[in-house]
């Protein structure tokens, strides 16, 4: 595998007779599965020779015992580096460490690296069945479940700077301040109802395990959220146009965003929805897309529109990275992956930006009220969107499609007589 990236042989035998040299093999064919650069691959294997000598002759005699001395290699090299004007330490530390952690992950079982770890689940020791009681019993996602651990991580974090040991102390006192604060912190009115629904949720679960004495979910009141109170984030078809026309197809990036776009805008799918979506869920044969696994066990069946066939058709054939992976879209960067949920709303944000358009939190749900929206302005009724969108209930589809937006753009355009 050395012999791919270098030509002259005195710098494979080099690399070979270093006393990891198996370990940076082994990785050099790691980075090269996974699609990463030559260059990068050009830049990594000096790097790790350099720290397998620093490791050497401060004592290490196994794989083993290399992580101890990345922390000092680290800063050795950060130390003796030339100056960037407008660069931090740490995003050079990072830049050094980075290769480093990522060997070791690959070539030693069990490393993690000194990277930000995952907590565990909050509360764990006084009541260690609770994730398994929303997943089994309320039978939760788990989008829904890093949720409670969202909420759940900062009511620790505030009982222990507040000095409380044990869930027995809890009170209504204690309860409502945990909620003032949440609420003085700037967030959303909703945001401070979900971590009260979520705190209710788990003081009733404490009092059915016995962990505490009385049930205190009552004593958890949450602010008052309207429905219908907002105005939806959808923007108007030229805009939508607009963003479609300045994505640059040219591209294997651009491919890839233009044909998820297109699913966002012309089905209304969610972000996660489109991660999601598998070679398999495509029927060329018959022009059907299948839509697994939607919100409330949902799925659907959408005839292949032409257009979002052709896009996804210029993807696959142009734009794809080879890789084994069975998911539709893939990352055009190293390491090949699918993409997750996340990148998709990123991606749609950032074309919405590029674009111009400004919108209350620019991101792949935009173009799902944008592709609602169109339907009720062409008079389809409310449970037909509803399906169409995999919404159970209509009174969610009420939420997106609320207002006549282009007749209150009229209204705010012109003095208003024409509509009345």
């Amino acid at each position: 595998m050395l012999e791919t990236y270098f030509v002259k042989p005195e710098t494979v035998d080099r690399v070979r007779g270093c006393w990891i040299g198996r370990e940076i093999e082994a990785y050099v064919a790691w980075l090269s599965e996974h699609g990463y650069q030559p260059s990068t691959i050009y830049g990594r294997v000096p790097l790790l020779v350099a720290f397998a000598e620093f490791a050497r002759a401060g004592g290490a005699q196994k794989v083993a015992d290399l992580p101890d001395h990345v922390a000092d290699f680290v800063a050795q090299r950060v130390a003796n580096r030339q100056p960037r004007r407008g660069t931090r330490d740490r995003d050079v530390a990072r830049e050094f460490r980075s290769p480093l952690e990522q060997m070791l992950r690959v070539v030693l079982a069990g490393y993690e690296g000194g990277g930000r770890r995952r907590r565990e689940n909050p509360f764990v020791a006084a009541t260690p069945g609770f994730f398994d009681y929303l997943v089994d019993e309320r039978g939760l996602r788990p989008a829904s479940i890093d949720s409670y651990r969202h909420h759940l991580d900062r009511f620790e974090d505030y009982l222990a700077r507040i000095g409380v040991q044990d869930l027995d102390e809890l009170s209504p006192a204690i309860l409502s301040a945990f909620v003032a604060e949440r609420s003085r912190l700037g967030l959303a009115r909703s945001s401070v109802r979900d971590a009260c629904g979520v705190l209710r949720v788990f003081l009733r679960f404490c009092h059915r395990e016995g962990v505490v004495g009385r049930d205190l979910s009552d004593a958890v009141d949450w602010p008052q959220v309207y429905r219908l109170s907002t105005v939806p984030r959808s923007i108007s078809w030229a805009e939508v146009q607009r963003v479609l026309d300045g994505v640059d197809r040219r591209t294997a990036v651009g491919k890839r965003n233009y044909a998820i776009l297109l699913l966002l805008v012309t089905y209304g799918l969610r972000g996660r929805e489109v991660a999601a979506l598998t070679l398999d869920d495509i029927d060329w044969r018959h022009d059907r897309l299948a839509v697994p696994g939607r919100k409330a066990g949902h799925s659907t069946a959408f005839p292949l529109v032409a257009s979002v066939g052709e896009a996804l058709l210029d993807y696959l054939q142009h734009g794809r990275p080879e890789c084994n992976d069975r998911q539709v879209f893939i990352r055009t960067v190293a390491p090949v992956a699918p993409i997750g949920a996340a990148a998709i709303s990123g991606l749609a944000g950032a074309c919405l930006r590029r674009a111009g358009i400004e919108v209350p939190r620019p991101g792949s749900h935009t173009l799902r009220h944008s592709a609602v929206q169109r339907l009720v302005d062409a008079q389809f009724p409310l449970k037909t969107i509803g399906d169409f969108v995999g919404h159970r209930s209509a009174r969610s589809t009420e939420v997106y499609a609320k207002v006549d937006v282009e007749t209150l753009r009229r209204v705010a355009l012109g003095d208003g007589e024409e509509v009345l």
